[in-house]
């Protein structure tokens, strides 16, 4: 079993020059003596191949190098594959994508020399991982995921991406006047709840869209998923609010209710909402989640 790094890179992640970014990285994990191979990714989710092949060959510790959409796919990849116990797989994130979400939970700076550092460091968490249950398919999620108002958002920003970090709030602007509000059914523990729902939110950590907050006393290892639902929030209760959106205080809003469980199932009842995970569009409709309790190792300041 190798103590060397893996890193996954995605050249096309963020609007900066990667090809200096990747010179300063090599030269600056040469100087900890820190010994790596590496791979680029290639196509879209590239990273699962890459990962599982890592692991195969006897990898156990990975370096993401990109945004939160790279981070997700490694991670998929990590609980995809059968080659180790994903408790025994160590994951660190050198940051540089648009939003960068998943880090800020831990103070991770998005500084290629300070992340560097903390793989130096190696200090660890062992964090939950959520799963997501489609029609179709299995998708594992380390941050936030939803379906609703986010998903709309995160369908619209594929258009938006090229405006850099302000894509987030276009999109998020772009929601609040044309997305349509349907009724859900949330079944988890001994409840069910039917209502008109802007969005559900399922939390492992704290932030999602370019900083938001909408979960409630995140734990990471806790074993629980952080659900938040927003109801029939409209247009003016958000704009008023959009401060609270970012310090995390919307899920004191008398619209906005949260709970803690291990497994929920959200039925829309008159629409094929999108859902998200990390960022990423997973697809649309009817979602069962559950959790994996502390599933993954990860480096954090």
């Amino acid at each position: 079993m190798s103590k060397s790094w893996f890193i996954i890179a995605n050249p096309t992640s963020g609007n900066r020059n990667f090809s200096k970014q990747w010179k300063e990285i090599q030269q600056l994990l040469n100087n900890k003596n820190i010994d790596y191979s590496f791979a680029f990714t290639q196509f879209s989710k590239h990273e699962i191949e890459l990962v599982q092949n890592a692991i195969q060959k006897g990898f156990r510790n990975i370096i993401s190098i990109g945004g939160d959409g790279t981070l997700h796919n490694v991670v998929n990849g990590i609980m995809l594959q059968r080659y180790a116990k994903t408790s025994d797989i160590t994951i660190a994130v050198i940051p540089l994508g648009t939003g960068n979400d998943w880090i800020k939970t831990y103070n991770i700076p998005n500084n290629i020399e300070k992340a560097v550092e903390i793989i130096y460091k190696k200090k660890t968490i062992l964090q939950d991982i959520g799963v997501l249950e489609t029609e179709n398919k299995t998708t594992y999620f380390n941050n936030v995921a939803g379906l609703g108002y986010d998903g709309y958002i995160v369908n619209k920003l594929k258009s938006l991406k090229k405006f850099g970090s302000i894509a987030y709030l276009l999109a998020g602007i772009y929601g609040l006047l044309f997305y349509k509000k349907s009724i859900f059914k949330i079944i988890f523990d001994d409840k069910v709840i039917k209502t008109n729902c802007l969005m559900t939110v399922f939390g492992i950590c704290k932030f999602s869209g370019g900083g938001m907050q909408f979960t409630k006393d995140v734990n990471s290892s806790d074993g629980l998923l952080d659900i938040t639902v927003a109801k029939n929030l409209t247009f003016l209760d958000l704009i008023f609010n959009i401060k609270k959106l970012y310090n995390g205080n919307i899920v004191h809003h008398k619209k906005v209710e949260t709970y803690k469980t291990k497994k929920i199932k959200v039925i829309p009842q008159s629409s094929k909402p999108f859902i998200q995970a990390d960022g990423e569009l997973i697809g649309t409709g009817t979602i069962s989640v559950g959790i994996v309790k502390k599933a993954v190792n990860f480096c954090v300041n």
